[in-house]
């Protein structure tokens, strides 16, 4: 799990160091030791990454169901880290060079969430999935954290903003070079994992995690699943809203609260910061009310998602009527704090219920939610290319505040009224095929450390 964490703290990072290192990159006054550009596409260059991100998710969860996901995740995490480094060479081609590195990383990263919610189907226990989902998950917040305030620094320092990309890129082949010998695709393929974690791991999962039978996917009943349908839809609205404030805010804090290259990385890794300590308190508390019975499991993640995004909303509604300016700067830091820390709770809200529709195609699952959802995480940033001529108007972002906060209640509205905990008929896997002595499982499971 670990491995997976640092998957996505890597991947976040290479996400992400563009949004702020773009300030650098067309801006003279914050840059005097690296070349500069005069883009005036800024936000489509930010967009592009999701324009290759759409296109391999559902591909990517057929795979990884059908292959298992180590390769494909060694592979693409191989080109993502090629394509960071090239990042630098490429701009002194236009805008345009950019935005094929970038298409070329969303690619190789639109594999990520559908093999790692294939990996979590076989090696979460069910009792803890919601803390193990979540940790993994906790990667991109923490990468964001990480990587506004050392690309800020890196970028204002005499090292340039070049330096953030080669950066990255040198921690991606890391990462592989580890997940070489440490991965594998499931207990049953581990060859140091002990028998008795083993043995639990897939006790509690109630299925058969390593069958090599192949399941074909039924596609007409999950098309027509209303519980499917409400993880989609509430995970586009959370893209739309995430990944506006993700790649915007290091503008906006730059236009309108005027703030520097080196606090300007600082400040918008602050709300992050938040959203990843908080995601291991809403974890804790989700696992604590479902394996207690307070609640069952499609409460559990209705409560976890409503927390996730209507406390963003509000917040976010504030933030467009409080005011801007230099005067009001730490209330509206509070506000976005309040957003995106808050938001950590859908983690273990929609982000992890497709494991529990079915755990025999969560891969698939995934691919088909982000895939689309992520269509929203691109027209985010292009609305604020259309409707944010002026970087400096308060009432323009006003109209992008307002958007993201509507399309986050509509969003978990439609969740919270037709999501479902509970495993789906058309799953096609008997849960308890291959596990007669499931009630043997060890009852401490808080013994056994499980790890990837």
């Amino acid at each position: 799990m670990l491995l997976l964490f640092f998957l996505l703290a890597i991947g976040y990072g290479m996400r992400v160091n563009l949004s702020v290192g773009i300030v650098a990159m067309t801006d003279k006054t914050e840059n005097t030791s690296s070349k500069t550009y005069d883009w005036q596409d800024q936000s489509v260059i930010l967009s592009s990454f999701f324009w290759g991100y759409v296109l391999p998710q559902i591909v990517a969860g057929q795979v990884s169901k059908a292959y298992g996901p180590r390769w494909f995740l060694l592979g693409t995490m191989a080109i993502c880290s090629l394509f960071t480094i090239l990042i630098p060479f490429m701009a002194d081609l236009g805008s345009w060079g950019v935005m094929i590195c970038r298409v070329v990383q969303g690619f190789s990263q639109g594999f990520f969430f559908p093999c790692i919610h294939t990996m979590l189907s076989k090696w979460a226990p069910l009792p803890e999935r919601s803390r193990l989902g979540t940790f993994v998950f906790a990667g991109g917040p923490f990468g964001t954290v990480i990587s506004m305030p050392v690309t800020g620094w890196i970028s204002g320092s005499s090292w340039g903003w070049p330096f953030a990309f080669y950066l990255y890129g040198i921690l991606g082949f890391l990462w592989t070079f580890a997940f070489i010998f440490l991965g594998s695709n499931s207990p049953a393929t581990h060859k140091k994992i002990a028998a008795e974690e083993k043995f639990y791991i897939e006790g509690t999962l109630g299925v058969k995690v390593d069958s090599t039978k192949k399941i074909s996917t039924p596609w007409k009943s999950i098309s027509v699943s209303l519980p499917v349908w409400a993880i989609l839809i509430t995970h586009c609205a959370q893209n739309w809203g995430f990944w506006t404030l993700l790649t915007e805010m290091p503008t906006y804090m730059k236009n309108v609260l005027d703030f520097d290259i080196k606090s300007n990385g600082v400040l918008s890794a602050c709300p992050y910061f938040t959203m990843w300590i908080m995601s291991f308190i809403f974890s804790g508390f989700t696992d604590y009310i479902i394996n207690r019975e307070c609640v069952s499991i499609g409460t559990g993640r209705k409560i976890a998602n409503s927390i996730g995004l209507y406390i963003p909303a509000i917040a976010l509604f504030l933030l467009a009527f409080f005011g801007h300016g230099t005067d009001t700067t730490g209330m509206v830091i509070s506000l976005l704090i309040i957003a995106v820390g808050s938001n950590a709770a859908h983690m273990c809200g929609y982000q992890v219920n497709h494991i529990d529709l079915s755990p025999t195609h969560a891969g698939t699952l995934m691919g088909i939610t982000n895939g689309f959802s992520n269509v929203f995480s691109l027209l985010g940033p292009l609305l604020v290319h259309y409707v944010v001529t002026d970087k400096h108007d308060v009432d323009q972002w006003k109209i992008v505040f307002l958007t993201a906060a509507v399309i986050y209640l509509f969003g978990n509205t439609f969740y919270v009224l037709c999501g479902s905990g509970n495993i789906q008929p058309w799953d096609t896997c008997d849960p308890y095929e291959g596990n007669e002595d499931i009630e043997s499982v060890p009852e401490k499971e808080e013994s056994i450390k499980t790890k990837l």
